[in-house]
Protein backbone atom coordinates (compact mmCIF):
# COMPACT_ATOMS: atom_id res chain seq x y z
CA UNK A 1 0.00 0.00 0.00
CA UNK A 2 1.45 3.35 -0.84
CA UNK A 3 0.14 5.29 2.13
CA UNK A 4 2.13 2.76 4.10
CA UNK A 5 5.19 3.21 2.36
CA UNK A 6 5.33 6.71 2.39
CA UNK A 7 3.97 7.37 6.22
CA UNK A 8 7.21 4.50 6.99
CA UNK A 9 9.43 7.19 4.55
CA UNK A 10 7.94 9.74 6.85
CA UNK A 11 8.97 8.12 9.85
CA UNK A 12 12.34 7.35 9.40
CA UNK A 13 12.74 10.58 8.52
CA UNK A 14 11.61 12.02 11.85
CA UNK A 15 13.45 9.45 13.95
CA UNK A 16 16.42 11.10 12.21
CA UNK A 17 15.60 14.49 13.23
CA UNK A 18 14.94 13.35 16.54
CA UNK A 19 18.08 11.71 16.68
CA UNK A 20 19.96 14.82 15.30
CA UNK A 21 18.65 16.82 17.79
CA UNK A 22 19.68 14.73 20.67
CA UNK A 23 22.86 14.26 20.20
CA UNK A 24 23.95 17.52 18.18
CA UNK A 25 21.84 20.33 20.33
CA UNK A 26 19.81 18.60 23.33
CA UNK A 27 22.59 17.48 25.55
CA UNK A 28 24.76 20.01 27.93
CA UNK A 29 28.30 20.10 26.24
CA UNK A 30 31.26 21.08 28.48
CA UNK A 31 34.56 22.40 26.57
CA UNK A 32 37.54 22.09 29.69
CA UNK A 33 40.06 21.96 26.70
CA UNK A 34 41.24 23.38 23.79
CA UNK A 35 41.35 19.66 22.04
CA UNK A 36 37.56 19.06 23.35
CA UNK A 37 36.41 22.06 21.70
CA UNK A 38 37.89 21.75 18.85
CA UNK A 39 35.89 18.02 18.73
CA UNK A 40 32.69 19.55 18.79
CA UNK A 41 33.65 22.16 16.31
CA UNK A 42 34.48 19.57 13.69
CA UNK A 43 31.09 16.89 15.15
CA UNK A 44 28.79 19.93 14.48
CA UNK A 45 29.92 20.57 10.62
CA UNK A 46 29.85 16.85 9.95
CA UNK A 47 26.16 16.87 10.97
CA UNK A 48 25.45 20.21 9.32
CA UNK A 49 26.48 18.53 6.23
CA UNK A 50 25.04 15.34 6.96
CA UNK A 51 21.59 17.31 7.88
CA UNK A 52 22.01 18.82 4.19
CA UNK A 53 22.61 16.29 2.46
CA UNK A 54 19.67 14.84 3.84
CA UNK A 55 17.26 17.84 1.80
CA UNK A 56 17.43 15.54 -1.14
CA UNK A 57 15.82 13.10 1.02
CA UNK A 58 13.20 15.34 2.48
CA UNK A 59 12.48 16.87 -1.09
CA UNK A 60 11.59 13.13 -2.47
CA UNK A 61 9.25 12.61 0.22
CA UNK A 62 7.80 15.94 -0.56
CA UNK A 63 7.19 15.12 -4.64
CA UNK A 64 5.95 11.51 -3.24
CA UNK A 65 3.67 12.74 -0.87
CA UNK A 66 2.25 15.02 -3.49
CA UNK A 67 1.98 13.16 -6.43
CA UNK A 68 0.27 10.73 -4.44
CA UNK A 69 -2.30 13.34 -2.42
CA UNK A 70 -3.00 14.40 -6.16
CA UNK A 71 -4.03 11.28 -7.08
CA UNK A 72 -5.79 9.78 -3.90
CA UNK A 73 -9.28 10.46 -2.49
CA UNK A 74 -9.57 13.64 -0.15
CA UNK A 75 -10.30 11.20 3.09
CA UNK A 76 -6.13 10.35 2.61
CA UNK A 77 -4.75 13.57 2.02
CA UNK A 78 -5.07 15.68 5.44
CA UNK A 79 -3.29 13.18 7.74
CA UNK A 80 -0.80 12.77 5.25
CA UNK A 81 -0.21 16.27 4.86
CA UNK A 82 -0.19 17.53 7.84
CA UNK A 83 2.96 14.58 8.53
CA UNK A 84 4.77 15.94 6.00
CA UNK A 85 3.85 19.51 6.85
CA UNK A 86 5.61 18.85 10.46
CA UNK A 87 8.59 16.92 8.55
CA UNK A 88 9.31 19.76 6.60
CA UNK A 89 8.90 22.69 9.58
CA UNK A 90 11.18 19.99 11.70
CA UNK A 91 13.76 19.74 9.23
CA UNK A 92 14.05 23.72 8.21
CA UNK A 93 14.38 24.08 12.84
CA UNK A 94 17.24 21.50 12.41
CA UNK A 95 19.11 22.92 9.40
CA UNK A 96 18.75 26.43 11.36
CA UNK A 97 19.71 25.13 14.79
CA UNK A 98 22.58 22.97 13.44
CA UNK A 99 23.88 26.27 11.60
CA UNK A 100 23.77 28.65 14.53
CA UNK A 101 25.34 26.46 16.92
CA UNK A 102 28.06 25.53 15.06
CA UNK A 103 28.96 29.36 13.74
CA UNK A 104 28.45 29.99 17.26
CA UNK A 105 30.99 27.13 18.03
CA UNK A 106 33.42 28.38 15.24
CA UNK A 107 33.25 31.85 16.78
CA UNK A 108 34.45 30.56 20.00
CA UNK A 109 37.26 28.66 18.47
CA UNK A 110 38.15 31.81 17.03
CA UNK A 111 38.38 33.65 20.14
CA UNK A 112 39.94 31.17 21.87
CA UNK A 113 42.80 31.28 19.25
CA UNK A 114 42.35 35.42 19.79
CA UNK A 115 43.21 35.44 23.03
CA UNK A 116 46.08 33.14 22.81
CA UNK A 117 47.84 35.80 20.32
CA UNK A 118 47.45 38.80 22.42
CA UNK A 119 48.98 36.28 25.35
CA UNK A 120 51.99 35.50 23.06
CA UNK A 121 52.53 39.10 22.17
CA UNK A 122 51.68 40.45 25.77
CA UNK A 123 53.95 37.97 26.77
CA UNK A 124 56.47 38.80 24.59
CA UNK A 125 56.28 42.28 25.79
CA UNK A 126 57.12 40.96 29.21
CA UNK A 127 60.27 39.09 27.78
CA UNK A 128 61.75 42.59 26.89
CA UNK A 129 61.06 44.22 30.00
CA UNK A 130 62.54 41.29 32.00
CA UNK A 131 65.46 41.51 29.59
CA UNK A 132 65.44 45.32 30.18
CA UNK A 133 65.75 45.19 33.88
CA UNK A 134 68.28 42.93 34.12
CA UNK A 135 70.25 45.15 31.89
CA UNK A 136 70.19 48.16 34.30
CA UNK A 137 69.90 46.28 37.31
CA UNK A 138 74.00 47.34 38.23
CA UNK A 139 74.46 50.11 35.39
CA UNK A 140 77.67 51.80 35.59
CA UNK A 141 78.65 55.25 34.13
CA UNK A 142 77.91 58.91 34.45
CA UNK A 143 75.03 60.75 34.70
CA UNK A 144 74.29 60.75 30.50
CA UNK A 145 74.74 56.94 30.57
CA UNK A 146 72.26 56.51 33.13
CA UNK A 147 69.65 58.82 31.41
CA UNK A 148 69.94 56.91 27.85
CA UNK A 149 68.97 53.82 30.45
CA UNK A 150 66.52 54.95 31.73
CA UNK A 151 64.83 56.40 28.20
CA UNK A 152 64.94 53.10 27.27
CA UNK A 153 62.86 51.64 30.18
CA UNK A 154 60.46 53.98 30.25
CA UNK A 155 59.76 53.92 26.43
CA UNK A 156 58.88 49.95 27.36
CA UNK A 157 56.96 51.24 30.43
CA UNK A 158 54.56 53.26 27.42
CA UNK A 159 53.69 49.90 26.42
CA UNK A 160 49.91 50.82 25.58
CA UNK A 161 46.79 48.77 27.66
CA UNK A 162 44.99 47.85 24.43
CA UNK A 163 46.06 44.41 24.05
CA UNK A 164 45.71 43.57 28.29
CA UNK A 165 42.11 45.02 27.61
CA UNK A 166 41.48 42.78 24.31
CA UNK A 167 43.06 39.85 26.75
CA UNK A 168 40.55 40.85 29.59
CA UNK A 169 37.23 40.86 27.43
CA UNK A 170 38.29 37.85 25.49
CA UNK A 171 38.63 35.90 28.91
CA UNK A 172 35.82 37.16 29.81
CA UNK A 173 33.03 36.25 27.27
CA UNK A 174 34.64 32.70 27.19
CA UNK A 175 34.78 32.25 31.13
CA UNK A 176 30.83 33.18 30.71
CA UNK A 177 29.78 30.87 28.58
CA UNK A 178 31.80 28.14 30.79
CA UNK A 179 34.26 27.48 27.98
CA UNK A 180 37.58 26.29 29.17
CA UNK A 181 37.06 28.24 32.03
CA UNK A 182 39.32 27.00 34.95
CA UNK A 183 42.50 26.73 31.54
CA UNK A 184 41.84 30.38 30.76
CA UNK A 185 42.09 31.61 34.58
CA UNK A 186 44.73 29.96 34.92
CA UNK A 187 46.82 30.76 31.76
CA UNK A 188 45.49 34.94 33.02
CA UNK A 189 46.34 34.18 37.09
CA UNK A 190 49.82 33.56 36.16
CA UNK A 191 50.21 36.30 33.24
CA UNK A 192 48.46 38.74 35.30
CA UNK A 193 50.98 38.30 37.94
CA UNK A 194 53.84 38.59 36.20
CA UNK A 195 52.71 41.73 34.78
CA UNK A 196 51.92 43.23 38.42
CA UNK A 197 55.54 42.31 39.63
CA UNK A 198 57.38 43.25 36.97
CA UNK A 199 55.57 47.08 36.49
CA UNK A 200 56.21 47.26 40.04
CA UNK A 201 60.05 46.06 39.60
CA UNK A 202 59.83 48.86 36.67
CA UNK A 203 58.74 51.64 38.95
CA UNK A 204 61.02 50.80 41.22
CA UNK A 205 64.02 50.86 38.74
CA UNK A 206 62.70 53.81 37.26
CA UNK A 207 63.10 55.90 40.56
CA UNK A 208 66.38 53.94 41.43
CA UNK A 209 67.87 55.20 38.01
CA UNK A 210 66.46 58.42 38.50
CA UNK A 211 68.21 59.02 42.22
CA UNK A 212 71.20 57.62 40.54
CA UNK A 213 71.48 60.27 37.56
CA UNK A 214 71.14 63.27 40.28
CA UNK A 215 73.93 61.53 42.31
CA UNK A 216 75.95 61.87 39.25
CA UNK A 217 75.04 65.25 38.39
CA UNK A 218 76.07 66.41 41.85
CA UNK A 219 79.24 64.33 41.58
CA UNK A 220 80.10 66.05 38.18
CA UNK A 221 79.07 69.34 39.80
CA UNK A 222 81.48 68.85 42.79
CA UNK A 223 84.40 68.20 40.50
CA UNK A 224 83.74 70.69 38.24
CA UNK A 225 84.13 73.43 41.69
CA UNK A 226 87.16 71.20 42.42
CA UNK A 227 88.70 71.27 39.45
CA UNK A 228 87.98 74.85 38.61
CA UNK A 229 89.33 75.83 42.40
CA UNK A 230 92.34 73.55 41.87
CA UNK A 231 92.73 75.93 39.00
CA UNK A 232 92.86 78.79 40.52
CA UNK A 233 95.04 78.14 43.32
CA UNK A 234 97.65 76.48 41.12
CA UNK A 235 97.40 80.25 38.34
CA UNK A 236 97.57 81.77 42.15
CA UNK A 237 100.97 79.78 42.95
CA UNK A 238 102.25 79.65 39.52
CA UNK A 239 102.39 83.41 39.66
CA UNK A 240 104.11 84.18 43.07
CA UNK A 241 106.69 81.04 42.04
CA UNK A 242 107.58 83.14 39.20
CA UNK A 243 107.96 86.54 41.13
CA UNK A 244 109.22 84.90 43.64
CA UNK A 245 107.43 85.05 46.74
CA UNK A 246 108.20 83.58 49.62
CA UNK A 247 105.48 81.61 51.58
CA UNK A 248 105.35 83.58 54.75
CA UNK A 249 104.44 86.58 52.35
CA UNK A 250 101.76 85.08 50.91
CA UNK A 251 97.78 84.77 52.24
CA UNK A 252 97.48 81.59 54.66
CA UNK A 253 94.79 79.54 52.53
CA UNK A 254 98.17 80.26 49.26
CA UNK A 255 100.87 78.85 51.95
Amino acid sequence: DKTVSLRKDLSEMHEWITQAEEEYLERDFEYKTPEELQKAVEELKRAKEEALQKEVKVKLITDSVNNFIAKAPPAAHEALKKELDDLITNYQRLCSRLNGKCKTLEEVWACWHELLSYLDAENKWLNEMELKLKATENIQGGAEEISESLDSLESLMRHPEDNRNQIRELAQTLTDGGILDELINDKLEKFNTRWEELQQEAVRRQKSLEQSIQSAQEIDKTLRLIQESVATIDKQLTAYLADRVDAAQVPQEAQ
